[in-house]
C-alpha cells in the first residue's frame, strides 16, 4: 500500500522554526511507524534524525508523536494508523533535533524519587536474599512494568504546564519501591512525591495511562500514592 508519511523537521542549526516535510511510501500494511523511518533516512532523506536502539519495545527510546498520540515507532503497525501518518517529537521537552527531544528535565524528575532500592538493614542470617511472598510482590509488580519512554509524561497537561512536575514516570517509579516490603524508605519517597511538584499536580485526566505502551494502569498507581500520603499507610 502507499502511504503519505507527514514528518516534523527541525535542524537548530539552519532553521529557526519547525517545519513538515512529506514523504509517499510503498510499504505493507504489518511494517513499523520505525521501518517508515529507516526507510525515509536510508532512501530518501539521510539527515533525519530521531532515536532507536532495540526496536522490540523494550528500551523506550522510540517515543515519538503519531497522528497526535504518543506511541512508540517500533509497536506501531501502518494498518493500526491508516495511510496518511504524522509523526512529531513529543511534547513538553525541548526538541534537539527533528523527533529527537532533551530527555534530561525527565530523568532529572525520575531521579527525585530515589529509584533504587532502598534497605540498610543486615541480610538474613543464612545469607539468602530478603525473601517475599507471592502476595507481596504482586503489590507492586504491574509498576515494574515501566521502561522509561516518557510517553505517560510527555502526555500530560499538568507537565507541559509546569516544569518542576515529577510527572507520571516518576510517580509509577516512587510507586514500585514505596509498595515493595522489602524496601526501608518508603516514608521518604511519600514525603518528595507529596510535595507541591508531586501528586497534588496530578488532576487525574488519564492521558498518562492512554499513552502507555506497555499497559499500565498509571492512574490507578497515583491514586494508591494519594491514599498513601493521606493515610499514612503502605499495605
Amino acid at each position: 500500500m502507499q502511504v503519505t508519511l507527514k514528518v516534523f523537521r527541525y535542524n537548530p542549526e539552519v532553521d529557526k522554526k519547525g517545519h513538515y516535510e512529506t514523504y509517499a511510501l510503498d510499504v505493507e500494511e504489518t511494517e513499523r511507524i520505525l521501518d517508515l523511518l529507516e526507510l525515509v533516512k536510508g532512501h530518501h532523506d539521510g539527515t533525519l534524525s530521531f532515536r532507536r536502539s532495540c526496536a522490540h519495545g523494550v528500551c523506550g527510546s522510540d517515543a515519538i508523536r503519531i497522528n497526535g498520540r504518543n506511541m512508540l515507532a517500533c509497536k506501531t503497525l501502518v494498518r493500526d494508523v491508516g495511510d496518511r501518518i504524522t509523526v512529531e517529537p513529543l511534547l513538553g521537552l525541548k526538541i534537539v533535533k527533528d523527533l529527537i527531544v532533551d530527555m534530561e528535565p525527565f530523568f532529572d524528575n525520575y531521579k527525585k524519587v530515589l529509584p533504587y532500592f532502598i534497605n540498610e538493614s543486615p541480610l538474613p542470617a543464612d545469607g539468602k536474599e530478603r525473601l517475599q511472598s507471592p502476595e507481596q510482590r504482586a503489590r507492586f509488580d504491574e509498576t515494574t512494568k515501566c521502561i522509561l519512554c516518557a510517553a505517560c509524561t510527555t502526555s500530560c497537561p499538568s507537565f507541559w504546564g509546569s516544569d518542576d512536575y515529577l510527572g507520571p514516570a516518576a510517580l509509577v517509579t516512587a510507586h514500585r519501591f514505596i509498595f515493595d516490603s522489602r524496601d526501608e524508605a518508603a516514608s521518604e519517597r511519600l514525603k518528595i512525591v507529596g510535595e507541591t511538584s508531586g501528586l497534588a499536580r496530578c488532576h487525574t485526566a488519564y492521558n498518562c495511562t492512554m499513552a502507555c505502551p506497555r499497559d499500565i494502569q498509571i492512574t490507578k498507581a497515583i491514586g494508591e500514592l494519594k491514599l498513601a500520603t493521606l493515610t499514612g499507610k503502605v499495605d
